[in-house]
């Protein structure tokens, strides 16, 4: 097991952030650092993960890899130097025991147990590709159990809330502002079709068929998707391209000029800038909760639900693998359906 500790190893990935998860990756033995890379590969290139994703996972990867091998100092210091030198085989003494014990380290550090299952979960993948490959005898991540995560109720704006967020959106692109026009514009996108933050950026112009008011997205793993919006969204869309796009697109330069939405100096929108427009918007209603795209793709989908659709449907419309995803709306929608009750029924009480 290793001699250093994962809270040692956690703090020093932390004051660092991602440069200190770099450094840590440095520090690991030869082998170690070959078979992250190789894993890297893979998670890009055959399964088609976003950048995201990837990090995600070799983040976690790294953290089991660097309990190991006892690498815990992320400046690359005399206890990293001296288990980097080491010729050891990258996963010589992998099994089950050492995953429950990097986990069990975690949890007494403090370590949520969401967090705590999502590192099970990047774990048992790490541990299935290296057997499937020939890097283990054994896959020990099969027989790795971790708690269960807490799953919070997202929290969703009422219906006549995100009209009243559309509303104020659309009263500031009266004004005819082109980042009004496209603030509103990629609200009542957001809002119609409960896409990703990241797909909503990552949308081109010709992505929109006005024709049939559907936007072709590309999702998770590079899966392609047909969702449609409405009318609102549509009008919203088409002042945005007819005079708010043109404006700013004078400042853009040639990688971002198909980009759909576009940032105050001509580049293509990045998701930050997004999550700024839904805080400003959701905040200039009153009583409503805090929140920021997802917010927003909660609420589509529970609107969704309440008004009728099937979970299927429900599935496809927001690009999820799984129905088990998809099913935590229902708890959102039974929740509210029994604060109405109790609210509203005289013999709730």
């Amino acid at each position: 097991m290793s001699s250093r500790s994962v809270p040692e190893i956690e703090r020093g990935v932390k004051a660092r952030g991602h440069g200190g998860l770099v450094r840590l990756r440095a520090a690991l033995p030869g082998n170690a650092r070959e078979l992250v890379g190789e894993y890297e590969r893979h998670l890009e290139l055959e399964r088609g993960l976003s950048a995201h994703t990837v990090r995600a996972y070799i983040g976690d990867v790294v953290s089991l890899l660097g309990f190991l091998h006892g690498v815990g100092n992320a400046d690359g210091g005399e206890d990293g130097g001296e288990a980097a030198a080491e010729d050891v085989t990258a996963l010589a003494g992998l099994d089950v025991g050492e995953l429950r014990a990097w986990l069990a380290e975690q949890h007494q550090a403090g370590v949520s147990r969401t967090t705590l299952s999502r590192r099970a979960a990047a774990a048992r993948t790490f541990t299935a590709w290296a057997h499937r490959v020939g890097k283990l005898e054994r896959d020990p991540g099969s027989r790795l159990v971790a708690p269960r995560p807490h799953r919070m109720l997202p929290g969703v704006l009422r219906p006549e809330q995100a009209e009243q967020v559309m509303s104020a959106s659309s009263a500031g692109a009266a004004e005819r502002d082109p980042v009004a026009l496209r603030d509103h514009a990629l609200l009542e996108l957001l809002y119609a079709t409960g896409i990703r933050v990241s797909e909503l950026c990552g949308l081109d112009v010709g992505d929109v068929e006005f024709d049939r008011r559907v936007v072709r997205v590309l999702g998770k793993g590079g899966k392609e998707r047909t969702v449609p919006f409405g009318v609102p969204a549509e009008k919203a869309l088409r002042s945005w391209l007819d005079e708010g796009r043109p404006v700013l697109v004078e400042r853009v330069n040639g990688a971002a000029a198909t980009a759909l939405f576009l940032g105050v100096r001509g580049g293509r929108l990045d998701p930050r800038s997004v999550r700024r427009v839904v805080h400003d918007g959701v905040g200039s209603v009153p009583g409503a909760v805090d929140m920021g795209p997802h917010g927003l793709r909660h609420s589509a989908a529970t609107h969704l639900l309440e008004g009728g659709a099937d979970l299927r449907s429900v599935q496809e419309l927001l690009g999820h693998a799984t129905l088990a995803t998809t099913q935590l709306y229902t708890h959102v929608t039974v929740e509210r359906l029994k604060a109405i009750h109790d609210r509203t029924h005289p013999r709730a009480r």
